[in-house]
């Protein structure tokens, strides 16, 4: 197996040290935020009448939800379990359902409170384990974890007496409450809601000030003039799967200053046809990497097909190598556009329409 080219490897790099400049960010402002609670005198995470004495509505994609305070929360994926564990929830979190995909979560930079609690499968969501689990609270997304085909959504878990969380990001085809938001906002929206469930609003107003100021400063730094023709490479060699302007991929692509070839195509994770990639002939490839399947192969692939080899992006060894987690709705998106901000900064793509 050919290694991953040099500009790969930077990236790999690069977001290797994003990752744990982002951790200690993360636990310093988790910290300090503990600590001004606690000297404003705030109890914003005791519930003194017991579990499921207070209640608060919030949306659930278009939908009012009253929501008791969680107590046995179970996260399904990364996204999800970083959310509640950017907002000190640890101790709310009885476990996480972790698929093959996702990278080991020692990786995290909330590695210890992954460590707190269990791993309870790393399968896919199913209706089984969460009732088993005893879990009252599910975070997780729309066709992401929650499934009409596999017989688990919140419809059903609502009559089952268990609450459910969905991510604001997946909400656009939610049936019957769709709810249009992107993936940034969409973010930010879901630290908020989870904040008024949990009962810690000042905390997630912290976290959320602290995410958006890093966005606001990539955005700040994005190159001035041309903006790269960017492609996102999940996977696939019959036809590439890709992200549409639903994802994030297409939120980090565009805050960074570059521009993602499929951004108008309305869908999150989609496939389409390697005619529609030549067309747009990208200068940047972002290949997405996860677990079950080596990033090596996929760009040992696009080097050596006859379809792509000839692409700008290919031809001159433009790819940012894209972590898992920061392709999913989650906290580590914002890493994603640092990264990728900070690799485009150092790119020499000129302003060429190669």
């Amino acid at each position: 197996m050919t290694a991953p080219n040099r500009p790969a490897r930077r990236a790999v790099a690069r977001r290797a040290a994003t990752k744990h400049a982002t951790a200690r960010a993360t636990a310093a402002s988790l910290a300090a935020a503990t600590l001004l609670l606690s000297a404003c005198g705030a109890d914003v995470e005791t519930d003194d009448a017991g579990p499921g004495a207070e209640t608060v509505t919030v949306p659930r994609c278009g939908e009012e939800v009253e929501y008791r305070r969680p107590e046995r929360a179970l996260a399904y994926e990364a996204g999800s379990a970083d959310k509640l564990f950017a907002l000190g929830l640890a101790d709310r979190v009885l476990g996480y359902v972790m698929p093959p995909a996702n990278p080991p979560v020692e990786e995290s930079p909330w590695a210890d409170a992954y460590a707190e609690v269990e791993m309870l499968s790393d399968d896919l969501l199913n209706r089984e384990l969460v009732v088993e689990a005893e879990a009252d609270l599910v975070v997780a997304g729309w066709q992401s974890g929650f499934s009409e085909e596999r017989g688990i959504t919140p419809e059903i878990l609502d009559d089952l007496g268990i609450q459910s969380f969905l991510h604001s990001e997946t909400c656009y085809n939610y049936p019957g409450h769709p709810a249009g938001f992107a993936s940034f906002e969409g973010l930010y929206r879901d630290l908020e809601l989870l904040g008024e469930i949990f009962g810690v609003e000042d905390r997630a107003a912290r976290v959320v000030e602290e995410l958006r100021d890093r966005v606001a400063a990539v955005r700040d730094q994005a190159p001035d003039g041309h903006r790269p023709r960017v492609f996102v490479y999940d996977s696939g060699t019959d036809q590439p799967f890709t992200s549409g302007n639903q994802a994030p991929p297409h939120e980090v692509i565009e805050i960074a200053g570059g521009r993602n070839v499929f951004h108008d195509l309305t869908d999150r994770w989609t496939t389409v046809s390697w005619e529609a990639v030549v067309e747009a002939r990208p200068e940047v490839i972002v290949v997405v990497d996860y677990e079950d399947q080596p990033v090596e192969e996929k760009i040992d692939f696009l080097r050596s097909s006859p379809i792509t080899r000839e692409l700008p992006a290919v031809r001159d060894d433009n790819f940012y190598v894209l972590d898992y987690n920061e392709a999913i709705s989650g906290p580590r998106i914002v890493d994603g556009a640092e990264g990728f901000g900070a690799y485009l900064r150092s790119a020499d793509l000129g302003s060429s329409g190669s």
